[in-house]
């Protein structure tokens, strides 16, 4: 079955002993290999799993540790221990491990057999014992994992390897990813500012300013063939929608906003990025009525909207840190089907339990949430240092489940917070010209929404339908963040708790190392 993740492998490594001889560690290997091939072929964890055999001693443990760390395609190591195998042996090489591990504590056999068991066969088959024995290991040593239980054919622990996988080709990526500040962050602003230094120790992304003069370079170069193709290619994406501008100023913006998409597009390949943020108040020469005037009519929303839909990272306002959490996401989720977008919260709707929050931007929404066809629309933005006419695409949001997240930098520590919302369907907004979303924030508008303000979250997120709090809490667990959960059964008091927990936890933390 084709994965989602080619490029990558996870490792699953069997522990054992010699103590009850060589034929039965054949037997555990013989095991260990159809458990591997029938996890591969079941297709649901998007990952190949590559079998790396028995580890029977300190050094053997700590070898295949090492050849993990060295290996490009290895993104995480699954561990399970078939039969008894002593913890002290795994000391080396977890101490060597620097890839994201999982410990999956499950059987060869479903059930006991209980006409003939012997001892032949409860020595053979200790997972019981094993996995406890490995997991005080892991407990001592303070070593981050995921521990999924239950029988290795059933779909329940599947998905959850899934999920983990998922958060590891995305931490992989991560350390891959360069993202493109096109005018820096928004002046004053705080929640979307932070140290980009220790945001690239911690979590792997790398955040560089770029010129927006030397953006220009490459927008002076488009030529007119090229952006007649690219308009041809939104009149096949988008339905067509000419209003108050009249038809010459629409198609005039369309192009404009075609060359942009095709200057952005260049810049990121020739930079290596796949991720960048914008400003409104930097877009080339300040001066549009200048006969000399080289830059951008407005803020390049349509450009922002159809990147993000092929996986580029996008933050508003300079925002780098949602940026690069949004290509995270989008990486992650590749394979599923109902979208993921930035989004901004914007304005709010008090209607008893049904209260909620407008997500939109100015222009920047990903097309992959829309429930219908997107518009392409052309109407004025009055805001930075271009109040003109832009080209963008509307649509409202798909309905359901899903969940925002966003990270922020408290000083001492990054934190993730996440949050479980319900999407509805809106009034009609005819007067509204950009995409937008509406949610009610769980577990209800008043608790939801206050959580979210006490725990400091930001008003831009990386929101997505497919992922869960599961994704994100694999996620944080691997990279060490503190994650802070909003959900269902989230109370104000039990949060307030929570979040005093954990400042004294991260304070002692410090003071310690």
């Amino acid at each position: 079955m084709m994965k989602a993740f080619e490029q990558f492998e996870i490792w699953w490594v069997t522990g054992a002993q010699l103590l009850y001889g060589g034929e039965t560690v054949k037997i555990v290997d013989g095991h260990s290999q159809e458990m591997v091939d029938g996890l591969n072929n079941q297709g649901i964890i998007p990952v190949k799993i590559v079998y790396k055999g028995t580890v029977n001693s300190s050094k053997e443990v700590e070898d295949v540790m090492k050849r993990a760390n060295n290996d490009q395609k290895c993104i995480g190591v699954m561990t399970w221990m078939h039969t008894f195998s002593p913890a002290k042996m795994w000391i080396h090489g977890l101490q060597q491990l620097k890839k994201p591990l999982l410990h999956f504590h499950t059987q060869y056999n479903a059930e006991i057999p209980w006409d003939t068991m012997d001892m032949d066969f409860m020595n053979t088959n200790q997972s019981a014992h094993g996995d406890i024995e490995f997991g005080h290991i892991c407990t001592r040593m303070r070593i981050p994992r995921k521990v999924v239980c239950g029988y290795w054919k059933a779909e329940e622990p599947q998905r959850s390897i899934a999920v983990w996988a998922r958060a590891c080709a995305g931490i992989a990526d991560a350390h891959n990813v360069r993202c493109l500040m096109f005018g820096m962050n928004m002046n004053n602003v705080a929640v979307t500012d932070g140290d980009r230094v220790e945001f690239e120790q911690r979590l792997g992304y790398h955040v560089d300013y770029y010129p927006v003069s030397s953006l220009m370079e490459y927008w002076k170069k488009v030529t007119d063939a090229e952006v007649d193709e690219l308009v041809e290619q939104y009149k096949k994406d988008y339905t067509i929608k000419i209003d108050e501008s009249g038809e010459e100023v629409y198609w005039q913006k369309v192009r404009n906003a075609a060359k942009a998409e095709i200057a952005l597009r260049r810049v990121l390949k020739d930079e290596n990025a796949t991720a960048f943020t914008t400003n409104f108040d930097d877009l080339g020469n300040a001066d549009i009525n200048d006969s000399n005037f080289v830059g951008f009519d407005q803020i390049p929303g349509l450009a922002s909207q159809r990147m993000m839909a092929e996986g580029i990272g996008f933050g508003a306002e300079g925002d780098w840190k949602t940026a690069c959490l949004y290509r995270t996401l989008w990486f992650s989720q590749q394979g599923m089907e109902k979208g993921c977008s930035f989004l901004e919260d914007y304005t709010l709707n008090f209607a008893g339990n049904q209260s909620s929050c407008l997500q939109s931007h100015m222009l920047e929404v990903c097309p992959l949430i829309a429930v219908d066809k997107p518009t392409l629309e052309v109407h004025f933005l009055g805001i930075g240092v271009r109040k003109q006419q832009t080209a963008r695409i509307v649509f409202t949001s798909k309905v359901g489940r899903g969940i925002k997240a966003t990270v922020v930098d408290l000083g001492n520590r990054f934190r993730l917070i996440t949050q479980e919302v319900e999407c509805i369907k809106p009034k009609p907004m005819p007067m509204l010209p950009v995409a937008s979303a509406l949610w009610v924030p769980q577990p209800s508008f008043e608790i939801g929404a206050g959580a979210w303000i006490l725990a400091g979250g930001t008003h831009h997120s990386a929101f997505s339908y497919d992922m869960t709090e599961e994704f994100w809490a694999d996620f944080a667990e691997i990279l060490d963040l503190e994650h802070v959960r909003i959900n269902k059964d989230t109370t104000i008091a039990g949060l307030k708790q929570d979040l005093r927990n954990n400042e004294v936890y991260y304070m002692l933390n410090k003071a310690l190392k």
